[in-house]
């Protein structure tokens, strides 16, 4: 089955700009078949972005983007998955962001930035904090102007890797949206920053986990980038997704949602 579909975004549920609600009407509104929300690490938005998606015709996907510990930007996507099967991983990656947070206060206040907690988390607004929280409590400030540069200048260098929070391996992550009953990708891997071999070797180890599929179309790809992931696809006999990877304009000035005509068929059956 062919259908109009995003199957990559965020809400406010975790970094995005929108409500659930917000988003799924947005998505409706662009003429999208199929949208998945996939907030970082946690399970918050779905029920309200379901509950909009019956009320205005949309089909919506439950989703989630888990992180993974072997590289900083290894990230797994879930779909179609049970809720329950996925809550204890989840709790674990938020308690593991609720104890970070202090870290990267303390981190900025090093840089001479002087946040509060009580403002980054107003500004999350009582859900899951991330960093482009604190990015937009820096560009409140005047720090910065935009999100761009705070990632650039403080919360994506190398020396803010050092501020650790929980993450499980890669292998755990698939094996419990598999669990749960889900469906999984690899979300926007040249993000990995891997060589193509190793890059290769890695979707082989995680097809040997049950990934079902790699996200090959993603608005950063090269057409050189995604015609080698299109080809890592048909060579470990993985299915082929696709998203925009959307907050919203404050966050992501630069990402709109997308309209992919993609074959979700293995995703929506039952």
């Amino acid at each position: 089955m062919i259908v109009t579909a995003d199957l990559h975004t965020h809400s406010a549920a975790s970094d995005g700009q929108y409500a659930p609600a917000e988003l799924v009407r947005l998505a409706k509104g662009q003429g999208l078949e199929l949208l998945a929300l996939t907030d970082h690490d946690t399970l918050d938005g779905l029920p309200e972005a379901e509950a909009a998606g019956q009320a205005c015709g949309l089909r919506v996907l439950r989703g989630i983007e888990l992180g993974a510990k072997e590289y900083s930007h290894l990230h797994i996507l879930g779909y179609g998955f049970n809720p329950p099967g996925l809550a204890p991983l989840c709790q674990k990656m938020k308690d593991g962001r609720d104890e970070r947070k202090y870290r990267i206060i303390d981190f900025l206040r090093e840089k001479g930035l002087e946040l509060t907690l009580e403002e980054v988390e107003e500004i999350a607004g009582g859900n899951i904090i991330a960093r482009p929280h604190f990015a937009q409590a820096m560009v409140r400030r005047g720090y910065v102007r935009d999100n761009r540069e705070a990632f650039d200048r403080y919360l994506d260098t190398d020396e803010y890797q050092r501020i650790e929070r929980f993450k499980a391996d890669a292998r755990t992550c698939v094996e419990t949206i598999k669990s749960a009953g889900g469906k999984v990708s690899l979300a926007h891997p040249y993000q990995i920053g891997l060589e193509d071999g190793p890059l290769e070797a890695l979707v082989k180890e995680l097809a040997g986990y049950g990934l079902d599929a790699i996200e090959c179309y993603y608005p950063k790809h090269t057409p050189a980038q995604e015609a080698f992931y299109l080809r890592l696809a048909e060579k470990y006999g993985l299915h082929v997704t696709g998203g925009s990877d959307f907050h919203g304009p404050r966050v992501k000035p630069d990402i709109r949602l997308a309209a992919l005509e993609l074959e979700t068929g293995w995703l929506t059956e039952g």
